[in-house]
């Protein structure tokens, strides 16, 4: 057996959405629900891992479970148009051939993830939009969710909050709930995934990062695979994801060192957030510039959650 035949040491990292995340906004009831919902999504991960299976499932399996949790910008839990709608985005990148899948503005389908990657697998396209990808998950026999599904209080307080305020655009607490994963598997491949429901009173059909190949998305078997969370317009001016990996591949670069590196530059720009990570040779961790980041990692060796900044 050749070194290059030898198993990997598979690692899964999610991200629950970054922004201004602290002990007094988040009370103990919310903390508790989020570890417990970030760790779940860990181990849905990790048992698929843990079999040998593909780092392309890990990451959706991991996903549709935060989708699922209205605690979380994405699925259940999106945000509302500023006229009190969904408009879901997801991405899924594998890194062996770079096959890459996503959806901009869907409105009825429970797991926009598992749409993405359909778009990935049975469409010749890499993006589909709006009225276009509900059609092509309808054909596809996806599960579809009518808008109660989609429709949570908090949510829906969230959009009033911001109507109020007539100096206000949108998502005034800067709140990133966006959701995402990247894994390593034993075949030394990885994959990303990404889902939200965008921003707080979103307008015109605004797309962010997420589902932006490159942007808030990328996975490269030569380098390694990176979700985004945070202010999509500039993480898209930066290429962020890409930019990260492009750093991994030809300076050199640790991950870490990267992330901080193209985090730092997202911060001059004015944007804030933040990235999670695995490297082909296993680094697995993320970098961010917000006070917090809903977050976790997973390998053989055990599981880390963290919310705060301080931990």
């Amino acid at each position: 057996m050749t070194s290059s035949d030898q198993p990997h040491a598979w690692k899964i990292v999610v991200h629950g959405g970054a922004g201004i995340l602290e002990r007094d906004v988040i009370g103990a009831d919310q903390e508790r629900e989020i570890r417990a919902a970030l760790a779940n999504a860990l181990e849905v991960g990790s048992d698929i891992l843990t079999a040998g299976g593909s780092a392309l499932d890990a990451v959706e399996a991991a996903v549709k479970k935060l989708e699922d949790n209205a605690h979380f910008n994405a699925g259940r839990g999106s945000v509302f148009t500023y006229q009190g709608t969904t408009e879901l985005d997801a991405a899924i990148m594998e890194g062996r051939e770079r096959r890459s899948g996503a959806v901009a503005g869907a409105t009825a389908t429970r797991n926009p993830v598992s749409l993405a990657r359909a778009v990935m697998e049975k469409s010749p396209h890499v993006m589909l939009s709006g009225g276009g990808a509900d059609q092509f998950s309808r054909d596809q026999g996806l599960e579809q969710a009518g808008p109660e599904w989609f429709s949570t209080p908090a949510r829906r307080q969230a959009l009033d909050d911001m109507l109020s305020n007539r100096d206000g655009w949108f998502d005034v607490d800067m709140k990133y709930g966006t959701v995402g994963a990247v894994a390593l598997d034993t075949g030394g491949h990885v994959a990303a995934a990404t889902s939200t429901g965008g921003i707080t009173g979103k307008r015109w059909g605004r797309i962010g990062d997420s589902p932006i190949i490159g942007a808030g998305t990328y996975a490269d078997d030569r380098a390694g695979a990176v979700s985004a969370t945070g202010s999509g317009e500039y993480f898209i001016r930066e290429a962020a994801a890409h930019e990260i990996c492009a750093r991994v591949r030809m300076l050199g670069q640790t991950a870490k060192a990267a992330s901080d590196a193209v985090i730092a530059e997202v911060g001059e720009l004015g944007g804030t957030g933040g990235f999670i990570f695995v490297s082909r040779s296993g680094e697995a961790g993320w970098s961010f510039n917000s006070a917090g980041m809903y977050r976790g990692k997973a390998s053989a060796d055990g599981m880390v959650v963290q919310i705060f900044g301080d931990e």
